[in-house]
């Protein structure tokens, strides 16, 4: 029998993993969250849309959360807690600070529902090829419970431990990414000043150590007169940073770094650039 999935979240992210539960012949129902642009796109595959969360769990074998921070996820949460049935699995793909998923763990342990966070490695180009890195936090019980969905939008997942883990290890990732992608933004903006050859540049940049997935993602665009390799806002990279700020808050040097980076961010939102994403800043 087919399992039967909803999910809420369904946005840049949350699309190309509801589309490969699709693909992999899951029975998917969805809710609008924010975005109509992409509850239309997934419905052209078959998803069908629920109104309410009453109609949208109802007999749901898991349920997927995709959301854009903590405090959406937690309002989330104590709105359907009382929805779900007993030992439906709830998998949380949301970037949560670090006491965000053990938050979540609790709200929904109260109805004995099980949680896995499961936050990712990957953008939304990864998502829709089902090539993602899954950071799970959970009961090894759940995690090989939920390796059944994961495996259709992930190229590997790893288990770091109990339900919380997961939030620091995928911070600490995005502390590495989200400080290459600054650099990188940084040095093509100084490449274009300079009047250096772009593609050129990249050419041979690619060649040291200097290479990076955020190096490829954005210039392999911008040579082309494209800033949008990075799809990231700049409100959710100020986001992130203050989640990593926080968990840093004891790690001195890695603190200041991270302090760094997001005083880069926070001015441009200061600036009105919060909805941009985080490469058309090249040209800012």
């Amino acid at each position: 029998m087919k399992k039967n999935i909803a999910f809420i979240g369904v946005g840049y992210m949350g699309y190309g993993i509801a589309k490969n539960l699709i693909l992999n012949k899951f029975n998917l129902r969805v809710i609008a969250h924010k975005n109509r642009k992409f509850i239309n796109k997934i419905k052209k595959l078959g998803a069908i849309e629920k109104s309410n969360y009453d109609d949208l769990l109802y007999g749901v074998d898991c349920l997927f959360i995709c959301v854009t921070n903590t405090p959406v996820a937690i309002n989330i949460a104590k709105k359907i807690k009382t929805k779900l049935k007993k030992d439906v699995l709830v998998i949380d793909i949301t970037t949560h600070n670090q006491d965000g998923s053990i938050k979540m763990k609790n709200i929904f342990e109260q109805k004995k529902i099980k949680y896995l966070e499961s936050p990712v490695m990957g953008g939304p180009v990864q998502a829709e090829e089902g090539v993602l890195g899954g950071i799970i936090g959970s009961s090894k019980t759940d995690y090989n419970k939920a390796k059944l969905y994961l495996n259709t939008f992930c190229k590997e997942h790893f288990h770091f431990g109990p339900v919380g883990m997961g939030a620091k290890a995928k911070l600490i990732c995005n502390f590495l990414s989200l400080g290459t992608t600054t650099f990188v933004i940084e040095t093509i903006k100084a490449v274009e000043k300079l009047d250096i050859d772009l593609n050129k540049f990249y050419s041979v940049a690619k060649l040291g150590s200097g290479n990076s997935g955020a190096l490829y993602r954005i210039a392999e665009k911008a040579i082309k007169g494209n800033y949008k390799g990075y799809i990231f806002s700049v409100n959710n990279v100020v986001k992130d940073l203050t989640y990593i700020q926080n968990l840093l808050s004891d790690i001195p040097n890695a603190k200041k770094l991270s302090s760094l980076t997001k005083s880069f961010y926070k001015e441009a939102k200061k600036n009105g650039y919060g909805d941009l994403l985080v490469s058309e800043l090249i040209k800012k």
